[in-house]
């Protein structure tokens, strides 16, 4: 087990990630993005006008 753990095979695939969580941590954008799509905001925004109207 020592040697596998000493192995190139195994520090290469550790660096792998090691270098991947750098570039995840490194690369993520400043704002986040919301989670509507302008779809789904519009639907809801109908939805409401809707229920404006019904009390009319």
């Amino acid at each position: 087990m020592t040697a596998f753990l000493k192995s190139d095979l195994f520090l290469r695939f550790l660096g792998g990630f090691v270098v991947g969580t750098i570039g995840i941590l490194a690369l993520q954008p400043d704002t986040q993005p919301t989670l509507t799509s302008p779809a789904m905001a519009a639907s809801t925004s109908a939805a409401t006008a809707h229920s404006d109207d019904a009390t009319l």
